[in-house]
């Protein structure tokens, strides 16, 4: 918890300042049963009614002192837990943003939500009962004992006799509650990870009529969450009687023997009211033991879960070192490229080679699993080739700095992803600085502009999360204008027409030509594919063939083979 404990740092003086209020809090219910045994001895008993006044006024005092402390320590805790948990989470999700997509597959995304929420919660508002009550309990506790023994030590002997039995329980119990609230965040992620899958999934749950089957499916993973939290819960709800057994039998041997002792002349009965009120408070320390322990469990569970996040070994995407000047030719060179994902020894991509020219287009096809994606993701440097090497003009990208490689590299994904905001933040999202006229001269070319134009409040639409008011094919042409506003020397398509046309399709292509920019598009589409200057055709990872339509068509069967079944299925369009 080293690393995650650090961001309180910053606060220290605030967190100083609470601990010494605490202190003094702590310090006046000490001295209380001190003053009251003074009163019974020194006033009631002795019939001094000075005395009761002078040490009822001193208790008056010390009573306010500690209202005043306990009103401020509120609110320096309140400052340093608050700052501490904004600066943790803020640091998360900076360390977040910096992993490599290899870092990324190591963290479901549910896990990494509950990190940034539930967890980080958990552990900033343990940081604030510790300034509160967390540390206060032990403490009340610890200076009882001390206080008892300085008003009578035989006396006090009873009260610490199961002391040691009691801190052994309260060791195993910490120990074995760190373990069960762990379990509990996990069972958290998966609720986390069905329940959005399932707000994702709304339009195709309900097509398919898969409703119930959903709700039994999550009504599985909430029950597992259920029952390690009743577990958890379980467990930690022994604590407490066990710890006020233990105190009672304590108590009772104090009284008893106490009793004894004031019979006899060797105590008095302002001493016995003072040990008796230590032993109530210890009890009523004891008494929130239980629930100190169940926090701090689940926060040190929380903690350890967001640690795994902090101190992950992967290095990060770091913009430096590298040099800084932009590309200005889009060349793509891949040179004997090989690619294992990392945990796997299966190649992806085995020995690729081509040179693709500034301005050029390359079509890549192949059946599904074949490599297109992955071969595309090495060109911004998402992974780094496991063998060989690719070049953007003339320059291998591990020798870029990613800034500058990857502002001049538009990429348009698979599956077209919009953010919650207006038409005009989504478009000026890669390009913060693009004005209306760029913005509806990328949209023009994206065939997008004329539709957004019939919107309500055109380009000040609003579009919801992931673009759900929109439908797949606009939702693919604002991504393409996104990538268009760039200006990039390398434009990436990643399947991302499909859901278009073909006249839509035609007109965007023809748009693309007039680009100053080397496309690299995945394509299915023989028709696609023609618009390109080259063909790269993959299978299995490697190059089954590479060259221009004509080329292909001689070379290639599985080429020849893709080619005659599109036109079948043209021609069977218009039977």
């Amino acid at each position: 918890m080293k690393t995650v404990y650090s961001y309180a740092w910053p606060y220290k003086k605030y967190i100083a300042v609470a601990l010494l209020l605490m202190l003094t809090e702590l310090a006046v219910e000490l001295l209380q049963p001190l003053i009251i045994a003074r009163i019974i001895d020194e006033g009631i008993v002795a019939g001094d009614r000075q005395a009761i006044l002078m040490w009822g006024g001193v208790l008056m005092a010390l009573a306010f002192t500690a209202f005043a402390a306990g009103i401020i320590n509120s609110f320096f805790a309140a400052h340093a837990s608050q700052s501490f948990g904004f600066d943790l989470r803020q640091g998360l999700f900076r360390r977040i943003q910096s992993f490599s997509l290899a870092a990324f597959n190591k963290f479901p995304s549910s896990g990494l939500i509950t990190r940034l929420t539930s967890d980080v919660t958990m552990v900033q508002n343990v940081l604030y009962m510790s300034l509160r009550i967390m540390l206060r309990a032990p403490l009340l506790v610890l200076g009882s004992v001390i206080m008892a023994f300085v008003v009578n030590p035989s006396l006090a002997f009873y009260l610490v006799i199961l002391g040691p039995f009691l801190l052994l329980f309260l060791v195993l119990m910490v120990r074995r509650g760190v373990r069960l609230f762990g379990q509990v965040q996990k069972r958290l992620d998966k609720v986390n990870r069905v329940s959005q899958e399932n707000l994702q999934a709304v339009r195709l749950i309900k097509a398919y009529l898969r409703g119930k089957f959903e709700s039994d499916r999550f009504s599985t993973v909430a029950s597992l969450l259920k029952m390690d939290t009743v577990r958890a819960f379980r467990v930690m709800e022994t604590v407490m009687p066990v710890l006020l057994f233990g105190m009672n039998v304590s108590l009772l041997a104090v009284i008893w023997f106490g009793a004894r002792q004031i019979g006899q002349g060797d105590a008095q009965i302002g001493e016995l009211v003072a040990i008796i009120n230590y032993a109530t408070r210890m009890t009523i320390a004891f008494s929130m033991f239980a629930f100190i322990i169940m926090a701090y469990a689940r926060a040190k569970a929380s903690a350890g879960r967001i640690e795994e996040v902090l101190t992950e070994r992967d290095g990060g995407e770091q913009e430096e070192p590298g040099q800084a000047d932009a590309v200005k030719e889009g060349e793509v060179v891949f040179d004997r490229v090989s690619f294992t994902y990392p945990g796997t020894d299966v190649k992806v991509l085995d020995d690729i080679s081509f040179r693709l020219a500034p301005r050029e287009k390359l079509a890549i096809m192949g059946a599904t699993g074949a490599g297109k994606s992955t071969l595309l993701q090495l060109i911004p440097r998402f992974y780094a080739p496991t063998e060989g090497r690719v070049l953007i003009h003339g320059r291998d990208v591990r020798d870029w700095a990613l800034r500058p490689l990857r502002q001049t590299i538009g990429v348009v994904p698979q599956q077209s992803l919009l953010f919650t905001g207006t038409i005009t933040d989504n478009l000026s999202w890669g390009k913060e600085e693009a004005a209306g006229p760029e913005l509806s001269q990328a949209a023009k070319k994206a065939q997008i502009h004329e539709t957004v134009e019939r919107f309500p409040k055109g380009y000040g639409t609003r579009v919801g999360q992931k673009g759900v008011n929109l439908s797949g094919g606009q939702k693919q042409r604002l991504s393409i204008a996104r990538a268009l506003v760039r200006k990039p020397s390398v434009l990436i398509l990643d399947d991302s027409t499909s859901a278009l046309d073909v006249k839509t399709e035609a007109a965007l292509w023809k748009e693309l030509e007039q680009e100053q920019a080397t496309m690299l598009v995945v394509t299915q589409k023989i028709r696609t594919a023609l618009k390109a200057d080259r063909i790269l055709l993959l299978d299995g990872g490697r190059i089954e063939a590479y060259g221009t339509h004509k080329e292909l068509l001689e070379s290639s069967v599985l080429y020849r083979q893709i080619a005659l079944s599109q036109q079948e299925e043209e021609v069977n369009e218009y039977v």
